[in-house]
């Protein structure tokens, strides 16, 4: 008889192994049809589940009562033949694991979408749910080799750049809203508040647009940010990579990254290890930027539960960079190099940043599981921040304030735990999350320090005629921003046909808000309220590939602020509020190419503005209203087997709908882009050479954009243009990749973001880098 190992429910059929197939064979097999399997099984699932293999067992016969010569000689024939010809050994974890990895990396090398369980909070699949989720895979990441996360997000329609505090904070703005420090960047589905979220420990990076307050608690309308981190791996293996890379000749740089995974005995348990260093010059006149990063993790696959650990530790220093100015006239850029900076070689931000997590997963049964996890994120830095007080474009005489923060601190500890599964309620099937949340973070700055310094001629500069600043002022030291918030959600999609279901969840939120400043410390804002947050929407399944959908999200953000305004802030007053509409078109073609159409029209209500009374005391006004509204398209996968692509297009209409400032009605949002582009293209050769090489490049398109918020000047609209290129060889049978990326391909000058005409964002120059990677 013939003994069938069940896979997923079903059993697969085989034949008997011939003499001296060997692992390798088994191997082989395993991916094949790991390939073939359900396209929502999990990482954990492949790493842990039993790949097909049929095993023949041996044939039982009846012992004759009186065996002949003839008998007996067929007998120990048969023994001789099953002595030399003994069953396969089942594959080990490793060699399941790997099995899996290969099936996974042909997918990925496609471009295949494949997003993460936590930014939905369920292993749903983006056509059954009622938000857009966009994904920029772990291969684009590969090939495109951003440095940052808006690198990252070039991918994503939509999305533009706003105040990044000199490039030391992420600030996304998404679908017209964002800030730093805004809370929407998230690691594994957990927020953080250090400045910088990408490194080489992320895999992938998930952006689930519009308000996500359901989910994720206080948050601006625009949605958040997911970064997902590189998990260990149950079979041995592990990378080096050496990259060089060069601004211009004077201005070169050095990058090394190791990265190794592997099984812990043979019981399930599994490390990683990612090394990161870098030193490069920074492409303006001065500066330089040094990081490095030591991101050690654990992970147990057992049966029904899978236990994840990681840490990251990040150490770094770059440039402090304000960037150049515009002409309040003529509305240009200063009239100098874009290379010129405008303060000083002390400029820099320091500081060191660390990662804690911990997550457990548990299957009850086939319908129900159970996720818990909890993160601590904490970061310290210290800034030297000479910035630009005036200038006269005419003379080019240069005022400046010796400003800087000393001993700056920030922490987010954070706990979720929830429970997702289906359940019947006469014929219909309910898909249900339920579960709560609490995070407590705390932003904080020292000493702020505020000093004159003399005036410099920008035409004709000469640095290092002033040091970094001394002078404490005690009246702006001891900034502080405190929030706690404690949570109850729950969501259920209701199905109530196999092609049309109905989705519903709410948000029960208590938090608490304290900001202020000064030594000694004045309160600013002392806030202490409690919300029910609603969500709606629906899904009609056209057919397994295409659905459509439709949503009603809201989101909460408290007012606050740490600056005195003559009141405090206080209960009374009404937090911002974001509401969306939202339908679209979701489609997986042949599982090889996947994308969302989408339109939305989202309004925030309550936005803080201050005004100046008769008696010239500032006042406090929550009447303010901004709306945006939009269509986006995103795709991405494989065209045909050689041919790859990830692309999008944007269009954001946001502006002030009410406010008592006269001059902000009607004005359009600040650094948000009517129009956003995106395409990159990536061509596989295979087989046709001896080594594999792949080919790509592409560009993004970014429209004006005004630098302020009265729309006073415009940033201009810029095309930037990337290509790379990647060979992978064996050399003494161990495989070698080499890779060659030119980002800026034209050295176009461009701006991405103003805080305003004298603080204007310069993008990077043109970067070439060449890298060597060494598998084992």
């Amino acid at each position: 008889m013939k003994v069938r190992a069940p896979v997923d429910g079903q059993r697969v059929s085989g034949h008997r192994h011939r003499a001296g197939k060997s692992r390798a064979g088994l191997l082989l097999g395993a991916a094949v049809l790991l390939v073939e399997s359900p396209s929502n099984t999990t990482s954990a699932q492949a790493q842990s589940a039993l790949p097909p293999v049929t095993v023949e067992a041996p044939v039982q016969r009846p012992k004759p009562a009186r065996a002949s010569q003839q008998s007996q000689r067929r007998a120990q024939t048969v023994a001789r033949q099953r002595n030399a010809n003994p069953t396969p050994a089942a594959p080990t974890i490793s060699e399941r694991a790997a099995a899996a990895a290969a099936a996974r990396q042909a997918a990925k090398l496609g471009y295949r979408a494949m997003p993460s369980s936590t930014t939905l909070r369920s292993g749903a699949s983006p056509l059954d749910t009622s938000q857009a989720v966009n994904v920029v895979p772990e291969q684009v990441l590969k090939d495109q080799l951003p440095r940052n996360i808006d690198d990252a997000l070039i991918n994503v329609s939509g999305i533009t750049q706003t105040n990044t505090l000199a490039g030391s904070q992420d600030a996304v703005i998404r679908r017209g809203f964002g800030d730093n420090r805004d809370g929407s960047i998230m690691r594994n589905g957990m927020p953080l508040v250090q400045g910088r979220s990408f490194n080489p420990a992320v895999e992938c990076v998930e952006v689930l647009k519009g308000p996500a307050s359901l989910l994720y608690g206080i948050m601006d309308p625009g949605g958040i940010v997911n970064t997902i981190s590189k998990r260990p791996e149950l079979y041995q293996h592990g990378s080096v990579t050496l990259l060089g890379s060069a601004f211009s000749a004077s201005k070169t740089g050095a990058d090394g990254l190791l990265d190794v995974t592997g099984p812990i005995g043979d019981q399930g348990l599994a490390y990683r290890f990612i090394g990161y260093g870098v030193s490069e010059d920074y492409w303006r006149n001065f500066g330089r930027h040094r990081e490095m990063l030591v991101a050690p993790s654990l992970a147990w696959y057992g049966q029904d539960t899978t236990v994840q650990l990681n840490y990251e530790h990040r150490e770094f220093i770059y440039p402090f960079d304000r960037g150049t100015a515009f002409n309040p006239v003529t509305k240009a850029p200063l009239a100098v190099p874009s290379t010129r900076r405008l303060d000083e070689p002390f400029n820099n931000t320091w500081g060191t940043s660390d990662l804690m997590q911990a997550s457990v997963e548990h299957r009850f049964n086939q319908d129900w599981k159970l996720y818990a996890g909890y993160s601590y994120n904490t970061e310290t830095f210290s800034a030297n921040q000479l910035r630009i007080s005036t200038l006269n474009f005419t003379t080019g005489v240069e005022t400046r304030s010796n400003d800087g923060t000393q001993g700056s601190l920030s922490n987010a500890s954070y706990g979720t735990s929830y429970i997702s599964g289906s359940l019947w309620l006469g014929n219909m099937r309910n898909e249900v999350v339920f579960g709560g949340d609490g995070q407590y973070r705390t932003i904080y700055r020292d000493n702020l320090i505020r000093q004159a310094t003399p005036a410099i001629n920008v035409y004709n500069p000469v640095y290092g005629l002033v040091g970094p600043g001394t002078t404490v002022s005690n009246s702006d030291s001891a900034q502080t921003d405190k929030l706690g918030q404690w949570s109850l959600f729950f969501q259920d999609t209701l199905h109530l046909t196999e092609r049309f279901a109905l989705v519903g969840g709410v948000r029960y939120m208590d938090y608490d808000q304290i900001a202020g400043r000064g030594k000694p410390f004045i309160t600013n804002t002392n806030v202490s309220q409690d919300k029910v947050l609603p969500l709606g929407g629906a899904i009609l399944k056209l057919t397994e590939e295409v659905s459509l959908y439709a949503s009603y999200t809201e989101s909460l953000k408290p007012n606050s602020t740490i600056a005195p305004i003559g009141i405090v802030i206080d209960s009374n007053v009404a937090p911002e509020e974001g509401v969306s509409y939202e339908t679209g078109v979701k489609f997986d073609l042949n599982k090889r190419i996947s994308g969302t159409l989408a339109l939305y029209d989202l309004d925030k209500k309550n936005v803080q503005t201050t005004k100046t009374n008769s008696a010239g005391l500032v006042e406090l006004h929550t009447v303010g209203r901004a709306r945006s509204r939009g269509v986006e398209l995103d795709v991405t996968g494989r065209l045909t087997d050689s041919w790859a692509l990830i692309g999008s297009y944007g269009y954001t209409d946001a502006r002030v709908t009410a406010s008592e400032d006269r001059s902000l009605y009607g004005m359009k949002l600040q650094n948000v882009a009517l129009n956003t582009a995106s395409l990159y293209l990536v061509y596989d050769f295979g087989t046709a050479l001896p080594g594999q090489l792949r080919l790509g490049g592409g560009a993004r398109y970014v429209g004006d954009r005004p630098g302020d918020a009265v729309n006073s000047f415009f940033l201009p609209s810029y095309v930037v243009a990337d290509i790379f290129a990647t060979y992978e060889t064996n050399y003494q049978n161990t495989p070698v990749i080499y890779q060659l990326n030119v980002k800026n391909l034209f050295d176009t000058v461009y701006y991405p973001s103003a805080v305003n005409n004298l603080n204007v964002a310069i993008g990077d120059a043109r970067r070439v880098s060449l890298s060597a990677t060494v598998k084992f």
